[in-house]
């Protein structure tokens, strides 16, 4: 029976493998992430300590992700995939071990979890790399939509389960269920049909290393449009994690029921955008500019939204145009960059995903306390809609000169050769 064209990267049998281990990986993940903060929380009683936690997780990749992208143009991304799995494993098996321990101080916990940042660093593109290795270049886009359903989907399931674990086996129960997880990833890697991979070129001898990857992104336009706008979008324009829960214990008055009721509402939204992505045969650079007008718009509404229902139902379409930017941005990056580059431009998207984040969260925070969560939100959303549209008219003027790449579903490169060869799209 054929499938919707929603859901036709399940026509792969490596897909549906990838598929059921991602959903099972991304819940393992949100709860080792929900039981990692609250035993920080419980030890050291400072929400900074939680913040500094997460930081040693994101400062490995504005570090080490460029040689994760020349390893991913080098060697056999299943290989790479396969041993940073491993890694992580065994680190969440670390860490259970700790916690059940009784630990009196943070220091261990923060140097596992810089640890597996320097891992995510390394394996990262090698991850993205493989997505195509699954599904091929055709449907690429789908496949990373559904990748970001799925993955709000083990979110939502994730942190469900993690109170229900820790208040039945304790917080070690969590990092343990987390470290089984990555079983699933291992057993589909090794299940996978090896004559249905799609091989992509990997470096040539004189394209290999990290230099010759910076030198392509600083010589491509259209690229540096595309990843300047991300850092925007994704420093003022998607850190609403900090924004919901200020307006929730600010003027909407909502407390901390409201803002749980708000992540709800959120995650939702991801989802509507995931099948939304999902459902288009293409998602073309023109896409961007436009999604990303109405995202920043949605932001500055919701700074004026009267109460707490009104800014949740502003929730749903901005959560959902920024799975569409992000997927965009995403298959863009891999389907129209030169495969023996490819990791490494993939590099480039995660360093500056890790510095929107990095800069953003203090940034809106900041200006929140400075001139409160309304005001900050209003201004927040005009940057990024002046921006969103200085990138559009500059995409604009690179597509007359006809300097934007020339490849992608609808004008594909020439057929990879099939054969055995040796994600996340996004497990982790």
């Amino acid at each position: 029976m054929a499938l919707p064209a929603m859901l036709r990267s399940l026509r792969h049998h490596n897909y549906r493998l990838w598929a059921a281990a991602d959903l099972i990986s991304v819940t393992g993940t949100w709860m080792q992430v929900l039981a990692l903060n609250w035993l920080v929380l419980s030890i050291t009683h400072s929400a900074t300590s939680v913040g500094l936690g997460l930081l040693l997780q994101a400062v490995p990749t504005l570090a080490l992700a460029p040689l994760g992208g020349a390893i991913a143009d080098r060697l056999p991304s299943r290989r790479v995939v396969m041993a940073g799995q491993t890694a992580q494993m065994a680190l969440s098996a670390l860490l259970a071990l700790l916690a059940a321990g009784d630990p009196s101080g943070p220091m261990g916990l923060y140097a596992i979890s810089f640890v597996s940042g320097a891992v995510t660093a390394l394996t990262s593109p090698s991850l993205a790399r493989f997505g195509m290795e699954i599904v091929g270049p055709e449907d690429l886009s789908n496949a990373l939509s559904l990748g970001s359903v799925l993955s709000s989907g083990g979110r939502i399931l994730g942190m469900s389960m993690a109170g229900v674990v820790i208040a039945v086996v304790g917080v070690p129960g969590a990092f343990a269920a987390n470290s089984a997880s990555f079983a699933a990833v291992l057993a589909a890697l090794m299940l996978m049909r090896h004559r249905e991979l799609h091989e992509v070129p990997k470096a040539a001898p004189g394209e290999r290393g990290v230099v010759a990857g910076l030198r392509h992104v600083l010589r491509t336009p259209w690229l540096l449009v595309t990843l300047g706008l991300a850092f925007v979008l994704g420093s003022l324009g998607r850190n609403y994690q900090v924004t919901m829960a200020a307006m929730s214990d600010g003027p909407l008055h909502g407390g901390a029921g409201g803002y749980g009721a708000l992540s709800v509402l959120f995650a939702v939204g991801t989802v509507l955008g995931g099948l939304f992505a999902a459902s288009r045969s293409r998602l073309s650079l023109a896409l961007l500019p436009v999604m990303a007008v109405a995202c920043s718009v949605g932001q500055m509404a919701s700074g004026v939204a009267p109460n707490l229902a009104v800014f949740g139902a502003l929730m749903l379409p901005i959560a959902a145009a920024a799975v569409v930017i992000d997927t965009t941005v995403s298959t863009r990056v891999q389907l129209d960059s030169p495969g023996g580059l490819r990791g490494r431009v993939i590099a480039a998207q995660g360093m500056v995903g890790a510095a929107s984040g990095a800069a953003g969260g203090p940034a809106l925070g900041a200006l929140c306390d400075l001139l409160g969560p309304r005001a900050a939100l209003v201004l927040a959303g005009a940057v990024s809609v002046t921006a969103a549209l200085a990138a559009g008219a500059a995409l604009l003027r690179l597509h007359r000169k006809g300097a934007l790449a020339r490849t992608g579903p609808d004008q594909a490169p020439p057929a990879l050769p099939r054969g055995p060869a040796g994600r996340r799209m996004a497990v982790r």
